[in-house]
This record gives structure tokens, C-alpha cells and sequence, in this order.
């Protein structure tokens, strides 16, 4: 890994050059707060905490402070899941905004640090359904960051958010998130968005905005793997979080998120199992359940622990229904139906449905229980054993199989696994008999199984096709995950152009 240089080589750089880190007096980005900053994004928010607050005894005017405080209540809330902490900090913003305002008009980080702050808690306001206090805060960051890009065209920072907001609400389904920031004129452009990050992930390093990677690095990773859904989300992350230092526990969330997520569970398990600890970093129980999940996709029952150290650990509501949705399948994988049925009815008494994830599981616990040789098919398969789920299948027999859901999931998952393997023809016919079965059913197997055929065909240079299964995809109505099904249907009919 290339060794970093020091920070002071960094103050002393800028002061030598003039660079922008001290363009006012004001907007002092200087030694401690440049150390303030990188602790924030190795998740050390204590450590951060008492730089700043050594920082705002010396220097009380130096408006980089307040947006240093937003970093740490943005990470710690993102950390802490907590809404109730989400409430009590919320009304830091105005006052920090207002230092920011009153100050150097001049300076680059005047629009961009008030963009920051207003997007920093648009995106924790939307995880708990503030839609609309949300995207007013977006179109207010867009605005300045906008503004800021004209004003000083070589502060490659702009970017970074200016990215981020294409990406995302380029992508953004359909629904009252959606219409709002258009009402508000806010439009996004995924290919553009995914340019703008992918060009600073790569100058970045070689520019004296250096010190900025690792948050362009934690943006860009996360709109890869969740919101484009891109097929380069692994082979990225992983080059891009190299030069990231080992002691940041951000590094770790971002590495092992991507493994889990691109059926690399083996790397996940190892990287979350060899994380740094200790007291210096900020409690971060999602990478427990994180754990969880990766060991219970090789079917090692031992998740439990994970699942249940999670539980402990956790200040928050979201992932709580996800996580007794797991441990209730531990317990099918157990045969042990009496604990399935109690840890179902935590899945429905416990926790929020702000996350989609535990929106799904509320919908997994009111399906019948799930078929046991489906389950483990359906586990192998998010972790990446492809082989050993198709064996699984192999065993499970159409006609013997009662429900039509059951009929549906078999053929989507045949189609999934065959798809990943390269088998393009079989994972086609799996993903047309899933069509056909489960198109008029509330779950998603065959609205999901119209988009992988579409992509498929995509792949295969066969527009008409491809164009043919994304409209088919959009034509299903009241299933689950509609919009966001619908909202990658129409992604993919304009990339070609239909």
C-alpha cells in the first residue's frame, strides 16, 4: 500500500501553494483539522471530537469547524441507526449553517461546506421517510454546489456531490421522492454521476486534494454497488479502498459490504472478522449483522451469534426485523418450527419498516414458511456458491411442488444461478417459465426474472428483445420492490435506447 504523506507535508503544501485549503482565513482547513477529518473517516469520532473542540478553542471563527461537527453527527448517526438520536441532533444544522453564511463569501468551501451540510442530512432525514424536508435540502445543496462550480470551476470537490446527486436521483423510482425534486427542477443523469465520481476517484490521489479521497472513495463504492447496481461495484471498490488506510473501520464497512453484496462471502467473512477494534472507534454494530448474514449465506448456523451480538449492540430499529427474519430461518435449517413461528412474530412486533430490507422481511413473515431446499438455494446463492445451490435444486422437483410461489422462486432461482454461470439460454427459459407462472403474484420472482432476461438479451446485442422484458418488467403491477424494479426497467430501455 503506497504510505501516505504526513499531513503537516500536506499544510505546508498548501500554504506553499496557495491551495484553496486556505483560501480564507475563515475556511482555515489547516494541520488539525485535516487530522480531525481523516479520523472521522476511519470511524474514530471521539478522537475527531477532541481535535475540534481543541480547534474551536484556538481558532472559535474557523467555519471549517461546523462542517467537521456535521461529518461527525452524519457518521455517528449512520453508525447508531438511532432515530431518536437523529431527532436530538437535527438542530445542530442551523446553527452551524449560520456561522458558515455569515463568513468569507470569497472562499470555495463558503457554498460547498453549507451544500455539505444541507446534503449530509438530506440523506439521513430520507432513510426515516422525511421525503419532502429531504428533497428541499437536495435541491438547496444542488443549488449552491451548482453555483460553487461556476464560481471556482477548479475546486474539484463540486464534484463529489454534484455526483452523487445525479446518480442517485437519476436512478430514483418513481414516487413522491422522485416528483417532489422535480417539482424543484432537480433532475439527475446516472452515466453522468458515475462519470463525475469515477473521474475524482482517479485524479484525486494525484492532486493536492488528496486528503478528500476516502470520502469520494465511501460515496462512490456505495452508489456503485446500491444504486447503480453496477457490474465493475466489486472490481472498484476494491481498487479504490486499496490505498485507504487498514486502520480505518469505514474501509472495512466498505470492502466487506461490496464482497457480501457481489457473492465474494468468503473475502467478507475475512475482512469483518479482522476488522480493527477497540475503544477508539465508534460502536458500529451493523457489521455484526453484516456478519451475520454473510456466514449464514454458507449455511453455518454459528450466525447466531453474530445476529445476536448485533441485537446487543444496537441503538437503533432498522435491520432489527431482518435480523429475526434470519435467526427464524436458523431455526427452520434447525427443524425447529415452535422457535421459527416466535422469531417470525418478532419479525412482525419489532423494530421499524424504514429500511427496505426490513419492509421485505415484514412481507417474508406474512409468506407462507419458506420451501427448506428454496431457503438454502436462495442463501448459497447470495453468498456466491453457485455449484453447491444448484445441487441444492437439483433434488427439487416442479410437480411436486404445492404453491405457485414455490413453482415461481424455483424457476427464478434456476434462473438466477444459471445466469450468473454463464449459461445464458437456460437462465433465459428459467426466467420465462418464472414470467409466465408468477406474473400475476404479489412477489417479485417474476417481475425481477423480466429485467435479468432483459439484461441477458442486452448483453447479446438483441435490442428488440431486451426492450421487449423491461417493458414486460413495467407492465406487472402491485408486487413487491415495484418501483424500484420499474425504476431499473426504465434505466435499462433508455440505455438502449427504447
Amino acid at each position: 500500500m503506497p504510505i501516505k504523506p504526513s499531513l503537516h507535508i500536506y499544510f505546508a503544501f498548501c500554504v506553499l501553494t496557495f491551495f484553496p485549503f486556505c483560501a480564507s482565513a475563515n475556511f482555515d482547513f489547516n494541520t488539525n483539522c485535516l487530522k480531525a477529518y481523516q479520523n472521522i473517516f476511519e470511524l474514530k469520532l471521539n478522537t475527531a471530537r477532541q481535535l475540534i473542540a481543541a480547534e474551536k478553542k484556538v481558532h472559535p471563527r474557523n467555519s471549517i469547524v461546523p462542517l467537521l461537527e456535521n461529518y461527525v453527527d452524519y457518521f455517528y448517526l449512520i453508525t447508531t441507526e438511532s432515530k431518536t438520536e437523529f431527532e436530538r441532533l437535527e438542530g445542530n444544522k442551523a446553527s452551524r449553517l449560520d456561522q458558515i453564511s455569515s463568513d468569507d463569501k470569497n472562499s470555495p468551501y463558503y457554498l460547498y461546506a453549507q451544500a455539505e451540510i444541507n446534503l449530509q442530512w438530506a440523506l439521513i432525514r430520507s432513510k426515516y421517510g422525511a421525503y419532502f424536508a429531504a428533497a428541499r435540502e437536495i435541491n438547496k445543496a444542488n443549488g449552491l454546489l451548482k453555483d460553487n462550480q461556476k464560481k471556482f470551476p477548479g475546486f474539484h470537490l463540486n464534484l463529489k456531490g454534484l455526483g452523487l446527486i445525479n446518480v442517485v436521483f437519476g436512478a430514483l423510482p418513481d414516487g413522491f421522492m422522485k416528483s417532489t425534486l422535480s417539482t424543484f427542477g432537480v433532475k439527475g443523469d446516472v452515466q453522468t454521476g458515475l462519470n463525475q465520481l469515477d473521474k475524482l476517484a482517479e485524479n484525486l490521489p494525484k492532486s493536492s486534494y488528496e486528503p478528500f479521497y476516502d470520502e469520494v472513495i465511501f460515496y462512490y463504492a456505495y452508489i456503485l454497488t446500491d444504486v447503480a447496481k453496477s457490474a465493475q461495484a466489486y472490481n472498484k471498490t476494491m481498487k479504490y479502498t486499496a490505498r485507504i488506510a487498514d486502520s480505518s473501520l469505514l474501509k472495512t464497512y466498505l470492502q466487506a459490504y461490496v464482497c457480501a453484496r457481489n457473492g465474494k462471502n468468503e473475502q467478507a467473512i475475512t475482512i469483518l472478522e479482522n476488522r480493527p477494534r477497540g475503544t477508539v472507534y465508534q460502536s458500529f454494530a451493523y457489521l455484526d449483522y453484516l456478519l451475520g448474514v454473510a456466514r449464514l449465506n454458507k449455511l453455518d448456523l454459528g450466525a447466531s451469534a453474530s445476529f445476536s451480538q448485533f441485537l446487543q449492540q444496537n441503538k437503533g430499529v432498522n435491520y432489527v426485523k431482518d435480523t429475526y427474519l434470519h435467526q427464524a430461518w436458523i431455526s427452520l435449517l434447525k427443524n425447529d418450527t415452535g422457535s421459527y413461528h416466535s422469531l417470525i412474530a418478532k419479525v412482525k412486533n419489532s423494530g421499524a419498516t424504514y429500511a427496505e430490507k426490513d419492509k421485505q422481511a415484514v412481507n417474508e413473515a406474512n409468506a407462507p414458511m419458506p420451501k427448506m431446499e428454496l431457503l438454502k438455494a436462495r442463501l448459497l446463492y447470495d453468498g456466491g456458491y453457485l455449484t453447491k445451490a444448484l445441487v441444492v435444486l437439483s433434488d427439487v422437483k416442479p410437480d411436486e411442488l404445492k404453491s405457485i410461489k414455490d413453482k415461481t422462486e424455483l424457476a427464478y432461482r434456476l434462473g438466477r444461478i444459471n445466469d450468473d454461470l454463464g449459461r445464458d439460454d437456460v437462465a433465459l427459459s428459467h426466467y420465462q417459465t418464472a414470467i409466465n407462472t408468477g406474473k400475476g403474484l404479489k412477489y417479485y420472482y417474476a417481475a425481477k426474472a423480466a429485467v435479468l432476461a432483459a439484461h441477458i438479451c442486452e448483453r447479446k446485442k438483441d435490442a428488440v428483445k431486451a426492450k421487449a422484458y423491461f417493458n414486460t418488467a413495467i407492465a406487472m403491477k402491485d408486487h413487491e420492490f415495484e418501483s424500484s424494479i420499474e425504476s431499473e426497467a426504465k434505466q435499462g430501455l433508455k440505455r438502449i435506447g427504447g
